[in-house]
């Protein structure tokens, strides 16, 4: 794995995004998966994550996201509203959208959405409605998953939770916001779940 991460620091991108290998349905990798072929490991896991976080830091990327790395000036502006919470539109098959307080998921089969397309009729196969507390719980998670963090403000509603993280070393604050140390990036699924 550091030799992989090596090579592509050798190749000098501006941006590197890294995701630990999931077993989506439907796909060759579940099946092999299911058959014992594959098996997950989620402390060779850990340690690709923390050697990755490391290889990546002292080649000079920023770890803006928990999964992205950039050299200064090269950060992902389309994530950055991402995770900031801003409106988006996904165009294609499976494309995801959030305007507002409405959410919506293109079909994903690419035959359909294209005769769609081709015919005038809609490519979105499911809405949901969001409420104010879907948003905010979604608003802390993402932010939690950048080095910017979370406004400190939508942490009030957790004072045990936040408190608690401080004392076991993965949030800290600083200047108004949560941010997660080294050790909670490790962990920000876990620690996200309990504001959401």
């Amino acid at each position: 794995m550091a030799s992989d991460t090596g090579k592509t620091v050798a190749l000098e991108p501006d941006h590197i995004s890294t995701y630990c290998l999931t077993y989506e349905e439907d796909t060759e990798f579940f099946l092999r998966h299911a058959r014992g072929e594959f098996r997950q490991d989620s402390d060779s896991d850990l340690e690709f994550f923390q050697a990755t976080m490391s290889i990546l830091e002292a080649a000079g990327y920023e770890h803006y996201e928990i999964s992205n790395y950039a050299r200064p000036g090269f950060q992902s502006a389309h994530n950055r509203a991402y995770w900031s919470g801003a409106d988006y539109l996904g165009i294609g098959p499976s494309a995801f959208s959030t305007i507002g307080m409405k959410r919506w998921q293109n079909v994903p089969d690419f035959r359909r959405y294209a005769a769609a397309v081709l015919s005038g009729e809609s490519t979105v196969a499911s809405v949901e409605h969001l409420t104010p507390e879907m948003k905010r719980g979604e608003r802390i998670a993402l932010a939690l998953r950048t080095n910017d963090g979370a406004p400190a403000k939508l942490l009030e509603s957790f004072p045990n939770e936040t408190r608690e993280f401080v004392r076991l070393g993965l949030l800290q604050r600083a200047n108004g916001k949560f941010v997660l140390t080294r050790a909670g990036k490790a962990l920000a699924d876990s620690v996200a779940e309990a504001f959401v």
